[in-house]
């Protein structure tokens, strides 16, 4: 029978502590370094645009135009800038627990999506808007306003820092069209090429 004293036995919790908490800030790393490598590759993450710039940008934009870039307050690391029919606004993207999901109000957080990705957040809010305009386009009853004075955010077409490449905007039709990449008929390297961006958006 051996015995162990009781620093010893805290000695082990706290390295088991300081072990998990190397592997959250390593998940952490990894998700953020991946959520920044398909950003850089959608051609609308602007980086270090500050607030007013993304203004200007979207000054004459129509409702619905948006593009990403980083947070000017230290505690979220993204903002999406989009025109709506107030004007220009920004909403901060959040990340907590390896997950990013949009910053709201205390009473709406818990119901709002969490997501892997920035890019997979933005692909499911622009979805969600260009179905709200499919079903505004159909012919209905006016709607009622939104309550409170509240501006409903669209997020439809991306302002991109560059003209895309043609072969980027081909990948982008279609994963609009499959989600099914690898049952393709087309060479490996392309299917690879697919898949390293397999967003819609």
């Amino acid at each position: 029978m051996t015995c162990q004293s009781s620093e010893s036995s805290e000695t082990i919790e706290g390295d088991r502590r300081a072990d998990s908490s190397h592997r959250t800030v390593e998940s952490d790393e990894s998700r953020i370094a991946s959520a920044m490598k398909d950003l850089r590759n959608t051609g609308w993450y602007w980086g270090g645009l500050t607030a007013n710039e993304a203004k200007e940008l979207l000054q004459d934009a129509s409702e619905g135009t948006f593009l990403v870039r980083d947070s000017s307050q230290r505690d979220f690391l993204f903002t999406i800038s989009a025109m709506t029919a107030a004007g220009p606004t920004n909403l901060r993207i959040e990340y907590k627990h390896g997950k990013f999901k949009l910053d709201s109000v205390v009473l709406v957080k818990p119901k709002l999506r969490q997501f892997d990705s920035v890019v997979h957040l933005v692909e499911h809010y622009v979805q969600l808007s260009r179905a709200s305009d499919r079903a505004a386009a159909a012919p209905h009853p006016p709607a009622a306003a939104a309550p409170n004075g509240t501006v409903q955010l669209l997020l439809t077409k991306p302002i991109y820092t560059a003209t895309p490449s043609l072969q980027h905007l081909c990948r982008i039709t279609i994963n609009q069209r499959t989600r099914r990449v690898e049952d393709l008929p087309i060479p490996n390297r392309l299917k690879d090429y697919l898949t390293d961006y397999a967003y819609n958006v």
